[in-house]
């Protein structure tokens, strides 16, 4: 690559007719490949994936995303096996300096350097991404440690980062030739929209996706620090900052988005009927219609279990699947020290720890989950896995009570370092993969879709994207759909209940005692998560729905 590419808008292909407009994708995390772990969980998964199948239609897309020094956290164990934290610097030699700096206003600082990295198409074959750092000579230290964290625990850092993937990054996207669309992946980069319609960029070419009803997800800040952080790209007056205020003198980052996109986009239909509810009662926000989220084929799903399903090949099939499980047996072994059997069933939760998604839920009836695991006549395996936000300390006990239970039990165990390998682990070797949500609290969750992709069966609530591709008991077992608007003690009461029914009633007895109807499951399931619930469609939904 020459050094003048760099300064323009450059694609290694021509364009496909459907997907000339040029589009600048603003994400705070993309789950891209296990080497270059920069990522959290399911958002930064997603937008990796929207960027491998961009590449893979060739669409007129780049990604700009943040450079963080030591990425979210590396997870390692205490010495009891419970959860250790460790911030260790990452390195990533694949990344070229593009020679594009810009300079972003930061509080009292109107001149902090923000530098572009360029991560080219062939590397990870995705669309060419610009990842931003502050890490740069002639910063003042503070500056420096901007792009350190993902998600820093420090507000005002939080603050300085949204400045800086969103008025930096449209700067650097200034830099390359503009985009014809900007698109928001959350709201973190929000200041990019006061920055671009400042700059004459219209409503039109303004576009917004919403991935959680969750509150964290949805920041909001008061209005006259953020005004004083330099949020806006300018100092905004008493008048217009007024117009932007909600909730007695705040700035809600979604509501913003909303009101200056032309159009947003929920990630799953029943988060889009959620979605038009949570903000139906704000002036001016745009319409949200539902692209359901989904997850690259050809990254996610293992080679040998595609061959065996597109033939119908269910011995060869079979085959595969033991050699996987066999893979998922021995990192439990290197991990934790427990032979597991690649015979028996076994159960997956597997995602990022948040106290809505309840990865303890069968722990809340404790009697029921001894006899569960105890059954001689249909042996299981539990595997749990996922990164909780390293200072949400009320999820860091749920993991680590799960990890006091495990040890006492030789068929359970708790897995560490949950990035994109382990998580490729976990989903081709599971038999069942276990999503246990709240009802409308998963905006769309998309681990069951890759899980699919390799044979592992969902046993979920029905949420997210369930309710799109739920065909009980043909390709996947889901629990009836309870009132969301009960008690969360009740919720899980019965929930719970429901859980221990269906895995006694139909999960195990099917995997054991009629292997031919768990196979047809195995393959319908293939068969209505492809191409539905792949990137490539989405992809392709967005040109069409949104830009």
């Amino acid at each position: 690559m020459t050094e003048h590419i760099y300064s323009k808008w450059y694609h290694p292909y021509e364009s496909a007719d459907d997907y000339k407009k040029r589009v600048a994708y603003f994400s705070m995390e993309f789950g891209i490949d296990q080497a270059f772990n920069i990522y959290s969980g399911g958002l930064g998964f997603l937008a990796g994936s929207h960027m491998r199948s961009g590449y893979e239609l060739k669409q007129n897309m780049i990604g700009i995303g943040m450079l963080w020094k030591y990425g979210y956290y590396d997870q390692v164990r205490n010495d009891d096996h419970s959860l250790r934290t460790e911030f260790n610097e990452k390195h990533f030699e694949f990344l070229e300096d593009t020679g594009i700096e810009v300079e972003v206003k930061l509080h009292d600082n109107p001149h902090v350097k923000v530098r572009a990295y360029v991560l080219k198409p062939e590397i990870f074959g995705t669309v060419p991404m610009y990842f931003l750092t502050t890490d740069v000579d002639g910063n003042d230290h503070l500056s420096r440690t901007i792009t350190n964290h993902l998600y820093d625990r420090n507000p005002v850092t939080r603050v300085s980062q949204s400045i800086v993937l969103g008025i930096g990054g449209a700067k650097v996207v200034q830099a390359l030739g503009g985009s014809d669309t900007y698109h928001l992946n959350e709201g973190h980069a929000l200041p990019a929209f006061y920055y671009l319609r400042d700059r004459g960029v219209t409503k039109d070419q303004m576009v917004f996706t919403t991935h959680t009803p969750e509150k964290a997800g949805n920041e909001e800040r008061e209005a006259r620090h953020l005004n004083r952080c330099g949020f806006f790209g300018r100092t905004l007056s008493d008048e217009e900052l007024q117009r932007e205020m909600v909730n007695g003198g705040m700035i809600n980052y979604t509501v913003s988005a909303l009101r200056m996109a032309k159009k947003a986009n929920a990630v799953s239909k029943l988060h889009a009927v959620v979605a038009n509810d949570m903000w139906k009662d704000y002036y001016g926000t745009s319409e949200i219609i539902p692209i359901t989220n989904a997850q690259n084929q050809k990254f996610w799903q293992d080679e040998s279990i595609k061959n065996a399903w597109e033939h119908r090949d269910a011995g060869g099939y079979k085959f595969r699947k033991f050699e996987l499980k066999s893979e998922l047996c021995q990192e439990v072994y290197h991990q934790t020290g427990k032979t597991f059997n690649p015979n028996v069933l076994t159960f997956v939760w597997a995602r990022r720890f948040a106290a809505y998604k309840r990865a303890d839920l069968l722990l809340h009836d404790f009697e029921r989950f001894k006899r569960l695991i105890h059954n001689e006549k249909y042996p299981v395996q539990i595997i749990w896995a996922g990164k909780p936000y390293p200072f949400d300390y009320d999820a860091i006990s749920v993991f680590n009570h799960l990890v006091y239970h495990s040890k006492m039990e030789r068929n359970l165990a708790v897995l560490v370092g949950y990035e994109i390998e382990l998580s490729r682990k976990l989903k081709c070797g599971s038999d069942v993969w276990l999503n246990t949500p709240r009802i409308t609290r998963e905006a769309s969750g998309t681990s069951g879709m890759t899980a699919a992709m390799n044979g592992s069966v969902n046993v979920s609530t029905n949420d997210g994207w369930i309710p799109e591709f739920v065909k009980d008991g043909d390709n996947c077992f889901v629990l009836p759909t309870l009132d969301h608007n009960l008690p969360i003690w009740d919720q899980d009461k019965m929930d719970t209940n429901n859980l221990y029914e269906i895995l006694e009633q139909k999960v195990i007895p099917t995997f054991y005692d009629n292997p031919e109807k768990w196979q047809d499951i195995v393959f319908t399931a293939m068969d209505d998560v492809i191409p539905e619930f792949t990137t490539q469609r989405m992809a392709d939904d967005y040109y069409k729905k949104l830009f």
